[in-house]
């Protein structure tokens, strides 16, 4: 989260304190809830932070078992031309024709199991962008809910300005509810 946004929250705040001062039980009510409202905004954006982190930890995670995966995939070929190559050798018969036929095998044997090294590092990169994903979705929603957040602090402060309208501080409160429901959301 930004420092210009927990700035932003404690700017309502502190105007909701100064309102506190003139007294007036309904103004004293809404400027407590916006101070409320403000808190959960800054948490919720907490949350939206720790997703975008776990984002790139699970991107960077899957980067690392794809390059994993890589060398291993080089490795193999490399055993595979020497395999190749040996097997040829001991086609040709002569005197080294069972040395080369016996490294051939152990290069065989030595690709199978490089393989399947490269396979589950493949299949690790797969789990990384899903949980990847499954972050990056998180954090959308979350995004959605601190903006709604952000909306009903601005229109529950009309109620202020206009020096105790219900209607702003009733619609800052539903925004509230919808704000912090949509990030409950996020976590099912």
């Amino acid at each position: 989260m930004s420092e210009a946004m927990t700035t932003e929250h404690l700017e309502h705040a502190e105007h909701a304190e100064h309102v506190a001062h003139e007294g007036t039980p309904f103004l004293i009510q809404v400027s407590m809830s916006i101070a409320i409202m403000a808190v959960v905004a800054a948490t919720i954006g907490s949350l939206e932070t720790i997703e975008t982190a776990a984002t790139l930890g699970a991107q960077n995670a899957a980067a690392l078992s794809q390059s994993k995966a890589s060398d291993q995939w080089a490795f193999f070929q490399a055993k595979s031309i020497k395999k190749s190559v040996h097997e040829v050798g001991s086609r040709q018969g002569g005197p080294q024709a069972d040395a080369l036929s016996r490294e051939a095998r152990r290069y065989e044997d030595e690709s199978k199991a490089i393989k399947t090294d490269a396979e589950g590092f493949e299949h690790r990169v797969e789990e990384h962008l899903h949980e990847a994903e499954h972050h990056e979705h998180r954090h959308h929603i979350l995004t959605m809910a601190v903006t709604l957040l952000h909306a009903a602090i601005a229109i529950a402060t009309i109620a202020i300005i206009t020096k105790g309208r219900k209607w702003p501080w009733h619609a800052g409160l539903a925004l509230t509810a919808a704000g912090i429901a949509l990030a409950g959301y996020a976590y099912v």
